[in-house]
């Protein structure tokens, strides 16, 4: 197998915590880092508050974990000295506030680093990941800050098959992208790919479950997840993560035709199956351009997990691109999956200003002086009355050249269509919360897409509960804590900072509005 040395510096560090933290302060690769920060934080797109490579791309965040203190996020990084996709790496004690660390996992004898998961043990942290033209690899690392890492055999422990990549004929599984668990004594781990069952022999999501005693020794078990009626003909199953949420399992992936996706359901541990019961999505419209990417995932100690995603650029900046989203926590009641911002967004919070109710006449827009920026948080309880579309508008120009557009639709989704007694077939429209940047940039460069339409369904006696974070080029929206959208946006007006709502047709009420400027994390 051909060589693939890096050429960048890779230090032997310390084993103990005093002695890692001299070394990186005199480390070159955390110099070169800081100076970079520095000359690309004048981009006017560079966010403030979402983690950003401190140099060159990146790609799928990796192995999300917590460990000794700290919460751990990789990615794939590109070094400008050698750009194959090596793991990055930096610790956070809240997931808001982060630090850089030198890169962890070099390629060698792999041509890249791929994406992969880790699994924390008592006395280290395993990463398993798809190490491109050799097959799925496993490194581990026992340090305070994770930096020295170990290849488990120095080869591919689940290797290519004949033809040297992913998919090979001669096999009945694919090896790509995996994720890793323990039952028991023995280590668990699935391979991504897809398999010809669709209908007309299309591809469908796959994801071949193997087990080990040792991380060396792997043996192939069979296709894992079971009743899947939720994915889509030609998806895949990339980036998986598999772990337990509340009383259920969950299975977390990218699909590169429909983006990011999940699979709620029971661990079958007698036969190791994954029976699905529910499926949902994260991303509502395409993931290229300014859509969101692959997952990373890691249990938060309480029954929930931690998430975080990339977000894929929509216009060209120089000396970088993607960026993080936030983290947020999901959890899950019964079929219902729950995602929340994580409280400790809060800690960045500044010049808190509460607009009590605010009167939505019908068809008027309402601009609200008070909110100018394009780094804060808002958070709106609106009640929507009988109105069919309600709508809120963020980094918008004083002439409305350019806004962000987030709109609700009661009833105006797909309908849902039953049998009734008396009255035979009848349905009800479901509600829609969108995400719309078909307005947010007037430059010739930025690339127009979709917006994202997501179902999001009110209780009669149920009001719209939106949590809104603006950064720079990026808008999350959280709402009613059980749906997610996120795009991003390049406001080309240096005065797209306003902020307006308004009520087709019926006037609505605004109960409470809440803003906040928040602070950089660096």
């Amino acid at each position: 197998m051909s060589g693939y040395k890096s050429a960048v510096p890779k230090y032997k560090f310390p084993a103990d915590l005093n002695g890692q933290q001299k070394a990186l302060a005199t480390n070159s690769l955390i110099k070169r880092f800081q100076k970079s920060r520095e000359a690309l934080s004048t981009d006017r797109y560079r966010p403030n508050y979402h983690y950003v490579s401190p140099e060159s791309t990146l790609n799928d965040p990796n192995g999300l974990c917590f460990w000794r203190g700290n919460w751990h996020l990789f990615y794939q990084g590109y070094p400008p000295e050698d750009p194959r996709q090596h793991w990055g790496h930096a610790i956070s004690e809240d997931l808001v506030h982060w630090r850089d660390l030198p890169y962890a996992i070099y390629p060698d004898p792999e041509r890249c680093c791929f994406s992969g998961t880790t699994l924390v043990e008592a006395d280290r942290v395993i990463a398993m990941y798809h190490g491109t033209e050799a097959g799925n690899m496993v490194a581990t690392s026992a340090d305070p800050l994770l930096l020295n890492w170990s290849k488990v055999t120095g080869q591919p422990v689940i290797p290519v098959g004949r033809s040297g990549q992913k998919a090979d004929p001669y096999l009945p599984y694919t090896v790509f992208d995996p994720c890793i668990w323990k039952k028991g004594e023995s280590y668990y781990a699935l391979s991504a790919g897809t398999k010809p069952e669709g209908p007309a022999g299309k591809p469908v999501r796959a994801n071949y479950l193997f087990r080990s005693p040792d991380l060396e020794h792997w043996e192939y078990l069979h296709p894992f997840v079971e009743d899947d009626r939720f994915t889509h003909v030609g998806d895949d199953g990339a980036c998986p993560y598999f772990w337990p949420i509340g009383d259920r399992h969950i299975l977390l992936f990218f699909s590169h035709m429909s983006g990011g996706q999940y699979l709620l359901g029971d661990y079958d541990t007698e036969r190791d199956k994954f029976v699905v019961t529910q499926g949902g999505k994260f991303n509502h419209g395409a993931s290229l351009p300014s859509g969101l990417h692959a997952p990373s995932a890691t249990p938060d100690g309480n029954g929930g997990l931690m998430v975080i995603f990339n977000m894929n650029p929509g216009k060209p900046t120089s000396g970088w691109n993607q960026i993080m989203s936030l983290p947020f926590r999901l959890s899950v009641e019964g079929d219902a999956l729950g995602m929340e911002p994580v409280a400790e967004l809060e800690t960045i919070r500044r010049g808190y200003q509460d607009l009590g109710g605010v009167e939505l006449p019908a068809n008027q827009d309402v601009v609200i002086p008070e909110i100018q920026g394009d780094s804060i948080e808002l958070e709106i309880e609106i009640d929507p009355n009988e109105a069919p579309m309600v709508e809120m508008k963020v980094l918008r120009s004083p002439g409305c050249e350019e806004f962000t557009r987030i709109a609700f639709y009661r009833g105006r989704g797909f309908h849902e269509t039953r049998w009734n007694k008396e009255a035979g077939y009848c349905g009800d429209g479901r509600s829609v919360l969108v995400l719309d940047n078909s307005h947010s940039s007037i430059a010739a460069d930025v690339m127009s897409r979709p917006p994202e339409v997501a179902e999001l369904n009110l209780r009669s006696d149920e009001t719209l509960k939106l949590s809104i974070f603006v950064d720079k080029s990026i808008v999350e929206v959280f709402a009613n804590g059980r749906q997610y959208l996120a795009l991003r946006v390049y406001p080309d007006r240096s005065d797209s900072l306003g902020v307006s709502l308004r009520s087709q047709g019926i006037s609505s009420y605004v109960r409470s509005l809440n803003a906040w400027s928040m602070n950089s994390i660096w």
